[in-house]
């Protein structure tokens, strides 16, 4: 349990500039490359970055551009009040996609009402309220009761609700051009598993840079595309990035607040909890820093970027996994080079023909990004369950991760009031509810799966049946009957038949298996053993 600071510590936020210049090795929040190496780091960030922070506001229908701008601001904000002692980028969040979608109705499925994103914004800063109180009582008391409140069980399934109730979305994308997004996922793959070092790290990025160069190629420049003959492919309609101009402020939108939307999105501030919580967890392991002090730091400053975000028109922002990807690759952990990404960012947002370029992705690319990043957020929520060794054999594990992920997977709607539950709230809160009552009955659900016996030559054991050794009685039970049994070794019954070494005579009973030492009991045997020599033994 990390221990409760006394009292605010501002420090950190006294020595923000103090970093000191490193040339090689690891490099600690507190060090520096030199400056030129420390602002190609922070490009490479941004690229790592940029694919997840582009395709979540595009699903959503809200403007690129603006959320590449606060992703940028969001960081600065993060940086300020955590005096810069934990190293993360800010970008957008995949827990509003579904919660928004509710509200302003969904792109993928044609539903989208562009005159409720106002509201939707309203129940973004709502969540960014929730979430830095949270952070403030977490700063106050001490991280341990979340982890009391949200273990490896909860966390996972949680992590992995966001990813399959975000499925449909992904689908409806992918039906709008199949063929864009089948190879657009086979680039992001091909990317991911055969190259090395960065280009490694930037599959999402570059695959969508295949899809959108595929999608010039082969359906041009007008968005009603081409006919090949065996499908229609779209095309990149570029009207607008000609039009666009090259530096000015992003379209800003004023958020309005409505109770319906507010109680739809503020609870996503639960599951932004576990998912920086994770994410700050494996900051600190491969910093080698104690940062659990500093979660309720993390949490107000994710919460403030939040609100401010969505102030302006932007989508919800968290920590995101790609940098500490990149982070654990570079083992540059250095915060400067977080506020050289969010400079870049900024200016990035302050480019309307960048931001027309953006939005002029076409919607199957779209789908193939979307089908990967979504089942890549499922499958990390069964990691974490491997990862922290989760022991499904225990019955509350089982059943509450089991009614939890197919309450968020079905997204699952309860009205309470004027409050509405959908999907991933439902399932987190059904998560941490569930577990919360039930470990009562099941205090061991905690402990993690047990690590196998070691195998050392005085216990290593051997796999072979039980029945090759008919004077052991068979020992099965459970669900190893029918099975063959282990059994330890047996020096008498293991290495009696070995061969003796030439010019070696070996003591008749020692070294004799059981078997053996029955056939010498038997007169017959005895008298057929005296006619031979005992070198033929």
């Amino acid at each position: 349990m990390a221990s409760r600071r006394n009292g605010p510590d501002l420090s950190g936020l006294l020595n923000l500039t103090g970093w000191t210049e490193k040339r090689s090795g690891t490099i600690a929040p507190d060090e520096r490359l030199p400056w030129g190496q420390s602002f190609a780091m922070g490009i490479q960030h941004v690229l790592a970055m940029f694919g997840a922070t582009v395709v979540a506001p595009l699903i959503m229908g809200f403007d690129a551009n603006v959320a590449i701008f606060f992703s940028g601001i969001g960081t600065l904000i993060f940086f300020v009040v955590t005096g810069g002692r934990i190293p993360s980028y800010l970008g957008s969040s995949f827990a509003f996609i579904a919660p928004v979608g509710a509200v302003t109705g969904s792109v993928a499925m044609g539903t989208f009402n562009q005159a409720d994103i106002p509201k939707a914004l309203g129940g973004i800063i709502a969540a960014g309220l929730l979430y830095t109180i949270i952070g403030a009582i977490v700063d106050y008391t001490g991280s341990g009761w979340i982890d009391a409140l949200m273990p490896p069980l909860v966390t996972g399934a949680v992590v992995a609700i966001i990813g399959l109730n975000l499925a449909g979305a992904a689908k409806g994308l992918v039906d709008q051009d199949g063929w864009l997004a089948l190879i657009t996922i086979l680039a992001i793959i091909s990317i991911a598993l055969l190259t090395k070092g960065i280009l490694g790290r930037l599959p999402i990025l570059l695959g969508t840079l295949v899809g959108y160069l595929a999608a010039l190629v082969l359906g041009g420049t007008s968005a009603g595309g081409r006919d090949l003959g065996f499908a229609t492919i779209s095309g990149v309609d570029l009207e607008p990035v000609r039009q666009a101009a090259w530096v000015g402020f992003p379209d800003f939108v004023t958020p309005s607040f409505e109770w319906n939307a507010i109680s739809i999105i503020a609870p996503v501030a639960i599951v932004l909890v576990a998912e920086n919580t994770g994410h700050i967890k494996a900051v600190s392991a491969m910093t080698n820093r104690d940062l659990m002090p500093w979660l309720g730091r993390g949490f107000m400053g994710d919460g403030i970027a939040t609100m401010v975000a969505g102030a302006g028109g932007g989508t919800g922002v968290t920590t995101y996994a790609e940098n500490i990807g990149v982070m654990a690759l570079t083992r540059v952990y250095s915060t400067v080079v977080f506020l050289i990404a969010a400079g870049v960012a900024i200016l990035l947002g302050l480019s309307p023909k960048f931001g027309a370029l953006i939005n002029s992705i076409p919607a199957g690319v779209l789908g193939g990004v979307s089908t990967v990043l979504f089942g890549l957020i499922a499958i990390t929520g069964a990691r974490i369950w491997v990862e922290n060794r989760v022991d499904f054999s225990r019955g509350v594990n089982l059943f509450v991760a089991a009614v939890a992920i197919i309450v968020g997977a079905a997204n699952y709607t309860v009205h309470f009031g004027n409050f509405t539950f959908e999907g991933i709230t439902l399932g987190t809160f059904g998560a941490i509810i569930l577990y919360q009552i039930f470990r009562i009955a099941d205090p061991g659900a905690e402990d993690p799966v047990a690590d196998p016996p070691t195998p050392s030559p005085s216990n290593r054991e051997y796999d072979v049946p039980a029945t090759s050794y008919p004077d052991r009685p068979r020992r099965a039970s459970g669900a190893r009957r029918g099975r063959q049994q282990r059994r330890p070794v047996d020096i008498d019954r293991d290495l009696g038949d070995l061969p003796d070494l030439p010019g070696t005579r070996r003591p008749r009973e020692e070294h004799q298996t059981r078997p053996q030492r029955q056939r010498r009991q038997d007169p017959l045997e005895q008298r057929r053993r005296r006619r031979r020599p005992i070198d033929d033994e």
